[in-house]
């Protein structure tokens, strides 16, 4: 069976592929379901939780087909739980990775060692054809923050990450090793049982 993943970013497709470890179930972008490019959805929600559900519903009854949507970000116990939903815009709408990641480092710049706590939060939705939400989740990453960038690896702000009491940030970990502690890896292995269901039902195996 096919589910349309809320985004056209082939590396989340082939992320998701990969952590939900679900034979039968094939993820396809916006565009491959038939959307137009500008097709979208406005995030008004004011929790991460109420932004994926409005995305997976409304991708689901646009597309006819079950959808998965997730919305994640990054909180800073020192900022207030900062930037939290506004992740992405945190340091203005069109900025880069290396942009956003200079601001918070700045925000954060009079910070000291042991009060840099953060966490990384993936809230995932699953939404029927009709655009009922099946399954709703989150997965959590704590970690603190960095005082500056480290690691080729990942993406947004994956390079100031330190996971848990560790010394490595998110960048310097190998994809497996992300995976096993992500916060989307987190959150999928709790949609999972969910996924597997809708695989038995309807007889979808490969």
């Amino acid at each position: 069976m096919k589910i349309v993943v809320a985004s056209n970013n082939r590396g989340k497709l082939v992320e998701l592929q990969r952590l939900a470890h679900v034979n039968g179930i094939e993820f396809i972008t916006a565009r491959e379901a038939g959307l137009s490019d500008d097709f979208d959805v406005e995030e008004t929600g004011t929790t991460f939780e109420e932004n994926a559900a409005l995305k997976a519903s409304e991708y689901a009854k646009a597309t006819g087909l079950y959808a998965i949507a997730d919305d994640s970000g990054i909180e800073v116990g020192a900022l207030g739980g900062e930037p939290g939903i506004y992740t992405k815009r945190f340091a203005g709408e069109n900025a880069t990775d290396a942009e956003r990641i200079a601001f918070l480092l700045e925000k954060l710049k009079e910070i000291a060692v042991g009060q840099r706590a953060a966490r990384f939060v993936a809230a995932l939705a699953l939404a029927a054809p009709d655009g009922t939400i099946l399954d709703l989740q989150t997965g959590y990453c704590p970690g603190q923050i960095a005082f500056a960038p480290r690691g080729s690896h990942g993406f947004g702000y994956d390079p100031i990450f330190i996971v848990g009491n560790g010394e490595r940030t998110m960048a310097e970990l190998s994809a497996t090793e992300k995976d096993n502690v992500s916060h989307r890896g987190n959150g999928l292995r709790l949609l999972r049982p969910k996924l597997l269901e809708l695989v038995v039902d309807r007889g979808c195996y490969n």
